[in-house]
């Protein structure tokens, strides 16, 4: 198709406007790359820039300092992303099937129960106390594990992504004889996968950048932290260094922090960066479904 001149100036002007905005939010991610790649001397003296200055590789060789913990670490944080996401989609979207039946009779009432958690909460003191000393799960990955499964906020978008699926889909699966779970496995959840991306990415997320539940319930009582709460206690033993060098002899320049920052944020986000990209297109359907039918 041959574009006249009014139409190929507008894309011209789009593909320019989006390509601009493109760079511009990759700007960041260049500059913290570049950060983590300088040295801390260089850093301190002229701020942040687009290429590394005085490149030095001594803020990764601090992260990996101890190959082992890190490695431990990245392997906590993958086994319990990729599970937690499993087991909490599996779940979450059971939870959502059932809350969208209208044959359910007590829907109206979980579904209140489970919106007013969002409103209020007992608070942190309640669940510490119920979490460590009741069930008795402090120093233990489930902790963690379990408080992230699945969230309020998940669990009604899921609600009304079910609104996308007709309701005559599942009348006729119980005419044809099938069961709640054939209907659900079968019939519903292939028309689920913009959801199941949405959901999913949120959960993974939550799961990969935790780590204020670690320092409650894990601290010290574990040999292998997850990788966010790894990574902060790097940088809190470089801050606690550098501060108690301070007024020395020693150039807290030799002592890695910015440099540091940028690349323990390198370290975390490099593993969601390149998975983003496989589940986009199902995340940008996803939530605009969860938007319209909301």
């Amino acid at each position: 198709m041959k574009l006249d001149g009014s139409d190929l100036l507008i894309r011209s002007i789009s593909y320019i406007t989006i390509t601009l905005f493109a760079l511009f939010c990759l700007l960041p991610f260049v500059m913290m790359l570049s950060a983590s790649l300088s040295s801390e001397a260089a850093i301190m003296k002229s701020g942040f820039g687009i290429l590394p200055k005085d490149f030095s590789l001594a803020a990764y060789e601090w992260i990996f300092k101890a190959p082992k913990q890190i490695i431990g670490s990245y392997v906590v944080t993958i086994v319990m992303t990729v599970f937690g996401t499993a087991i909490g989609l599996f779940i979450i979207s059971m939870t959502g099937y059932a809350l969208h039946r209208k044959d359910f009779p007590f829907r109206n009432h979980i579904s209140f129960l489970i919106y007013f958690t969002t409103l209020f909460s007992a608070g942190l003191a309640p669940t510490f106390l119920w979490v460590a000393r009741d069930l008795g799960l402090r120093g233990n990955y489930l902790a963690v594990f379990l408080q992230l499964l699945m969230t309020p906020w998940l669990i009604i978008l899921m609600k009304n992504f079910m609104r996308t699926v007709p309701y005559e889909i599942i009348e006729s699966g119980k005419v044809d004889g099938a069961g709640d779970f054939r209907i659900f496995a079968q019939l519903c959840l292939p028309m689920m996968k913009p959801a199941l991306a949405t959901i999913g990415l949120f959960l993974a997320l939550g799961y990969w950048n935790e780590w204020y539940l670690s320092s409650l319930y894990l601290g010290s009582t574990v040999e292998f932290k997850p990788l966010q709460y790894h990574l902060y206690n790097i940088i809190n033993t470089a801050n606690a260094l550098r501060n108690s060098v301070a007024g020395s002899n020693v150039s807290v320049t030799a002592l890695p922090s910015n440099t540091l920052k940028m690349a323990s944020a390198i370290v975390a986000t490099g593993p969601i960066l390149l998975l983003y990209p496989f589940v986009q297109k199902y995340f940008v359907s996803g939530i605009t479904i969860g938007a319209v039918k909301g």
